[in-house]
This record gives structure tokens, C-alpha cells and sequence, in this order.
């Protein structure tokens, strides 16, 4: 488990795009691990899972700057399942490169490619320094069932002029729990008027003074 800035601890499968292909589909392995989230407007502390195989990343290659080797992407969540995602517990995490070869570390020094590239308008870095993205949250408090997030907008910088490179994301968030059932109307246990407490007192205050058994109660109010 992996400790982050912003109280993350997260656990590491992966899954992969290429800044070649133009639209991709991400985040459908099993479902593993999760991780602990203090968001601003959050508790500390609070339980976030891990999403793939319920919710996928599309990625959309939108553009590069040769000048600044700078590839640009959106990325946006799609509820896949069929339970409504808490909007703003939506994080996307980027988990590593990896090379043409398939390989996310430097083959003399053993470091991961992922410290070769500059991310741009990440929210944070894990403890371990894996950038992470929070989803927008759109007009409504929940992604619903097969439904898109609103975009957000990614740079990587190859600084180091990688000729291939393949960025891996994760997606983590909460689903909204069941709503609590209301009562039916059948359930709903009658208010005892006025007429009915005052026949209980005295039958009470009759049973007390012995005046009656409690047989004759039964008779007199079953």
C-alpha cells in the first residue's frame, strides 16, 4: 500500500494508452485494492475504491507540441455499472509509462520512466510521486449508470524525447449507497386518539386498585 500527499493509499495493477491512438478505452481489469481520500470539501480519511471494471477512462489524443515535445489528452469516466458514482470521489491516477519494449524503468539506473516526464495540471502526486487527476463534477452530485464525467485536460512533456512512450491510468471513486426505504403506508403504526389514552389510564388505574383482573381487561379492550 502506497501512502499519498493527499491521504492516499493505493495498491497497483495497471492498464495502458498510446499518445498514437486517437481514442481508447481504459479501466477494465478486476476490480483491487483502494485507497484513503481527504478531499477539500471531504472528510479524512474517507474510503475510496477502485473502480475498474465498473467505470473506464476514455482517452482522447488531442494534440502535440514538437517545439516542447508536449502531447496533449482528455480524459473523461464512464460509469459502466449500474449504480451512481459520487462525482466528486472521482480520481484518475496516472500509474506509469512504459516504453516501446513495454518496460516502465530505465534499464542502467532502475528508475521508473514516469520520473523522465513533466505531467501538467496534475491535482497531486502520490507518496511515491505518481501524478493524479481529480474528475470535474458536472451539474449533478452523481455519475449515473452509463453516463461520461465531464473532461479534464492532460500534458505530459517528454523532456527526454522518448520516441514511443504508453502513459498507464487507474480510476478510483465511490459508489452513492442505497437510499434508506421509506415506511409503506401499511407499515405505519396508528396514532392512538384522545378518547383511546384516556380508556388505557383508567383500565390501567382500575387494574392497579384490583377492581378488575386481568381476564376482564382482555374483554374490555382486546
Amino acid at each position: 500500500m502506497l501512502r499519498v500527499q493527499s491521504s492516499f493509499w493505493i495498491e497497483r495493477p495497471v492498464m495502458r494508452i498510446s499518445h498514437l491512438a486517437t481514442t481508447l478505452l481504459i479501466g477494465m481489469l478486476p476490480v483491487v485494492g483502494a485507497f484513503n481520500i481527504g478531499p477539500a470539501d471531504a472528510s479524512p480519511g474517507e474510503q475510496v475504491a477502485d473502480l475498474t471494471g465498473k467505470a473506464s477512462v476514455s482517452v482522447t489524443f488531442t494534440g502535440r507540441d514538437n517545439f516542447n515535445s508536449e502531447y496533449r489528452y482528455d480524459l473523461t469516466v464512464r460509469n459502466r455499472s449500474s449504480d451512481p458514482l459520487i462525482a466528486d470521489s472521482l480520481i484518475i491516477v496516472l500509474e506509469k509509462i512504459t516504453n516501446l519494449a513495454g518496460e516502465d524503468r530505465e534499464p542502467l539506473k532502475s528508475e521508473p520512466l514516469l520520473n523522465r516526464f513533466e505531467i501538467v495540471g496534475q491535482d497531486g502526486e502520490t507518496d511515491d510521486g505518481k501524478p493524479f487527476f481529480r474528475v470535474p463534477v458536472g451539474a449533478s452530485p452523481d455519475l449515473a449508470p452509463l453516463t461520461d464525467s465531464l473532461p479534464l485536460s492532460i500534458r505530459i512533456r517528454n523532456r527526454d524525447y522518448v520516441s514511443v512512450f504508453t502513459p498507464s491510468f487507474r480510476v478510483y471513486g465511490k459508489k452513492r449507497p442505497p437510499a434508506e426505504p421509506k415506511p409503506s403506508a401499511g407499515q405505519t403504526q396508528p396514532v392512538p386518539s384522545p378518547q383511546d389514552r384516556q380508556t388505557e389510564r383508567l383500565i390501567q388505574l382500575l387494574l392497579k386498585k384490583g377492581l378488575i383482573t386481568e381476564e376482564e381487561r382482555k374483554t374490555i379492550q382486546p
